[in-house]
């Protein structure tokens, strides 16, 4: 396969035009050429990645079926993602372990399994259903903890956390720090000892205050790598360019949080065991609380653009590749000769034309 004549973004050699040559699953060649940027008029970047989504148009991480799951990442490559990690929410032991059963063999664009909870504070608990909510417990972990295991969301002040924290390192899972009332010496610890990462900055975070700057202010003080939800509902678009200006695109990692509705019309939803009411597309419980996302990650793509106008070697990071080096994954999410050809093919106004899949067209 060959693409000729579109302008390349790759997140560290910048935009050019040219060529690029696909064989056996990978990219072959990357070939420069001083095309007229005129008649340019294909983008092809990184696909993307979604380390945070928690079902999309009706398929649900706790319920879905082995087949679901491959029905779930064939349905991403239309939004152009070619990597993504399901995400549970807080559950039983059980319901953890069912889920991680049920992605066996899956392959694809799936990477592993983000566990949002349950190891979180239930002062912040969002939409997180608080009768599933726990300590973290060795005997525990070590029962759900494999290798499909890749991301792991707990709050840094919960009994255990300490003890819990380096039983993950030694298994080398990524733990992100979220659905937390820790002040600024708790994010400080966690972070002197290892843990960089903040799921949706800065939703079920202590707010910032002058005497006491919190959770949110730890993510600004700290050089943490945070999540962010770019619908418009969870962050306003002054905040998400805030936090453009202050981290820079080098430490943001684009997310959905999607829920069932992803994808389908307002309605009543399921998260969790809880009742979801989906209403101009916005997810909330019946008290208000937000309820996770109706956000498609290309639609987050072109948001955070028009919100920060930021580069679009920058998008790339954003949407691709930050979140593969942080999971370790270093094969993946550039335009460079030796990475797998996972491309999405775009229009200047960043609609998804085509998504490329291992050197494969699949959408």
């Amino acid at each position: 396969m060959k693409l000729e004549n579109v302008l390349i973004v790759d997140p560290i050699n910048g935009e050019f035009t040219g060529d690029i040559e696909i064989r056996d699953k990978k990219i072959s060649k990357v070939i420069k050429k001083d095309y007229d940027s005129r008649d340019v008029n294909t983008i092809v970047m990184p696909g993307f990645v979604d380390p945070h989504t928690h079902a999309q148009k009706g398929i649900d991480t706790m319920h879905a079926t082995n087949e679901e799951f491959k029905s779930w990442a064939k349905n991403n490559f239309s939004y152009g993602v070619t990597t993504f990690l399901p995400t549970t929410v807080s559950a039983s032991k059980e319901q953890i372990l069912k889920v991680l059963d049920n992605i066996d063999d899956v392959g694809s664009s799936i990477e592993g399994v983000h566990l949002e909870g349950p190891y979180i504070n239930k002062e912040k608990k969002g939409a997180q259903n608080p009768q599933y909510i726990r300590d973290p417990s060795l005997e525990e972990l070590k029962e759900i903890i494999n290798d499909k295991v890749r991301l792991i969301t707990m709050a840094p002040e919960v009994n255990g956390f300490i003890e819990a924290s380096n039983y993950l390192k030694e298994k080398n899972i990524v733990i992100s720090l979220g659905h937390t009332s820790a002040n600024f010496d708790i994010f400080k610890k966690a972070f002197e000892s290892g843990v960089t990462r903040i799921t949706h900055f800065s939703n079920a975070l202590t707010p910032l205050h002058h005497r006491n700057i919190g959770g949110t202010g730890s993510g600004f003080y700290f050089d943490f790598n945070i999540e962010m939800i770019c619908d418009g509902i969870h962050l306003s678009p002054e905040f998400v360019m805030l936090v453009y200006k202050i981290k820079g695109a080098d430490k943001i990692i684009l997310i959905t949080d999607s829920i069932a509705a992803a994808g389908l019309q307002d309605g009543e939803y399921e998260l969790g065991g809880l009742t979801v009411i989906v209403k101009n597309n916005q997810a909330t419980l019946s008290d208000g609380t937000i309820a996770g996302s109706t956000l498609l990650f290309n639609e987050g793509v072109k948001n955070f653009k028009r919100f920060t106008n930021c580069t679009l070697q920058e998008l790339a990071k954003v949407s691709s590749y930050n979140a593969l080096q942080e999971l370790h994954i270093y094969d993946k999410g550039r335009i460079e000769v030796g990475y797998y050809a996972n491309l999405v093919i775009l229009d200047k106004d960043l609609n998804v034309k085509e998504t490329i899949f291992e050197g494969e067209k699949v959408f």
